[in-house]
């Protein structure tokens, strides 16, 4: 990519919704120090990601390397567009606009990392 800021926009199909993707995406944008939005949309997920073009490149790669362990891509596309100017990282509401056709998981099982989390009670998410 070029120097000086750019967006990132990604269409993120498969298996992407009910498994903890857009806290994911949330998670990896607000440590790059990147901008932008995540939602579900009736395919998968829609994101935009803006900041410098380094930060951004190590958005893309940890998109693919560190996906939730349940998430599955079946596409992961993206283009490159000029700075919208977004001041933070939010996760947005769904975007019902379209019949749905993404690929939704059924119920899982908690595993035993997130057991473990929410039966600590040093843990901030526990409910101990």
């Amino acid at each position: 990519m070029n120097d000086g800021p750019k967006r990132l926009r990604v269409e993120a199909r498969g298996a992407v919704q009910g498994v903890g993707f857009r806290p994911f995406v949330y998670r990896i944008a607000t440590d790059l120090g990147l901008r932008g939005w995540v939602r579900n949309t009736p395919a998968g997920a829609d994101l935009e990601v803006e900041g410098d073009p380094p930060a951004l490149d190590e958005f893309l790669v940890r998109l693919r390397s560190e996906k939730p362990v349940l998430a599955a891509y079946h596409g992961l596309e993206h283009a490159v567009l000029a700075p919208a100017g977004y001041a933070t990282f939010d996760i947005l509401e769904s975007d019902r606009g379209a019949a749905p056709a993404a690929l939704v998981l059924p119920d899982i099982a908690t595993c035993a990392d997130c057991l473990r989390e929410v039966l600590d009670p040093s843990d901030r998410k526990s409910v101990v």
